[in-house]
């Protein structure tokens, strides 16, 4: 055989599998290559999908891949939670949780997962204030005043609905019965979407929820709202007092979100999903429907966000022994 085209063989071969190698180091730096699945550990229509969904819209928008979403419900969150904490680190699982994931720890006895230990925490994607709802049809209280008045009257009659036991729905309840002396039964469901449609179909009487998911239905006028937590009133419902004015000062409940993805996800994919998420929350379109929902667009990342993860975890834990509160 002629060494001379043999020689350009090998060389022909070698530059091919230097480009295959090349291509392919671009192709996983290039992320993503493919559609992304984000866990959402809720049913549809609750809190969380209020932002989910939109984010996913304008996220594959940027990103040029579709963000699908994957409603996992079910144990306060924490069923979904596991779900992605055993997912593939390759960018192509995400997990968007909430505050109740601050609080599982001290509720549930067992988890299977550690929100610290097993993801990488990558940004904060909304903080909303938590609101007091009632079913207009169940209640006849118009301020929260009398509302407080009137549980007093009957204690244990009214009951409130909560996304899950372990949950902000449920602490929140929990805390306000402790700063105003009432009783109200808790009815746990599998997530906020569930509970929302029985206080607007008037089958519980009221919810402490985030106001991401109640502020259509306020607007609506199929729930009323009697306080929102916080020392300031909501820009997007500024007739709807907030707790400092009606004597509870110390009531402070934040519904927070935010996006993880499993331990052992590249740091330069980490980035990029940084990034992409950075560009969609800064549309017009999330800008107004976070507004609206009562949020703000927070700039938290990567070691300020699991900071706050574990602010919020040691908070929560404080409030649940304060409460009493317990799986249900």
């Amino acid at each position: 055989m002629n060494t001379s085209f043999q020689r350009r063989d090998m060389l022909r071969f070698a530059a091919a599998g230097t480009l295959a190698w090349a291509g392919g180091s671009q192709a996983q730096s290039g992320w993503p290559t493919k559609p992304v699945t984000m866990v959402v550990p809720f049913p549809a229509g609750g809190g969380t999908d209020a932002f989910a969904r939109p984010l996913s819209a304008q996220f594959s928008k940027v990103a040029g891949q579709t963000l699908v979403i994957d409603n996992r419900g079910g144990a306060g969150g924490t069923l979904g939670a596991g779900i992605a904490a055993r997912g593939q680190p390759d960018g192509y699982m995400l997990f968007m949780g909430a505050v109740h994931h601050a609080i599982a720890p001290s509720v549930y006895p067992r988890l299977d997962y550690d929100i610290e230990k097993d993801f990488v925490p990558l940004m904060l994607l909304a903080n909303v204030p938590q609101v007091v709802v009632v079913n207009p049809k169940r209640v006849t209280a118009t301020t929260l005043q009398n509302f407080v008045a009137e549980v007093k009257k009957n204690p244990g009659r009214m009951n409130y609905a909560s996304a899950g036991a372990g949950t902000s729905h449920h602490l929140a309840g929990e805390l306000f019965k402790i700063q105003t002396g009432t009783f109200i039964t808790h009815i746990p469901y599998r997530g906020a979407g569930p509970a929302l449609q029985d206080l607007i179909s008037g089958n519980v009487d009221v919810m402490f929820d985030g106001l991401g998911s109640s502020a259509q239905h306020i607007k609506g006028g199929r729930i009323k709202a009697l306080m929102v937590a916080g020392s300031k009133r909501n820009a997007a419902f500024p007739d709807v007092p907030c707790a400092a004015e009606v004597g509870l000062p110390d009531y402070t409940v934040t519904t927070w979100y935010g996006l993880w993805a499993p331990k052992g996800t590249p740091a330069e994919v980490q980035a990029k999903i940084i990034e992409d998420m950075k560009k969609a929350l800064a549309t017009d379109e999330l800008k107004a429907i976070w507004a609206a929902n009562g949020s703000d667009i927070p700039d938290v990342t990567t070691a300020a966000y699991g900071g706050f993860v574990s602010s919020e975890i040691k908070r929560w834990s404080g409030v649940v022994k304060a409460s009493g509160a317990k799986l249900e």
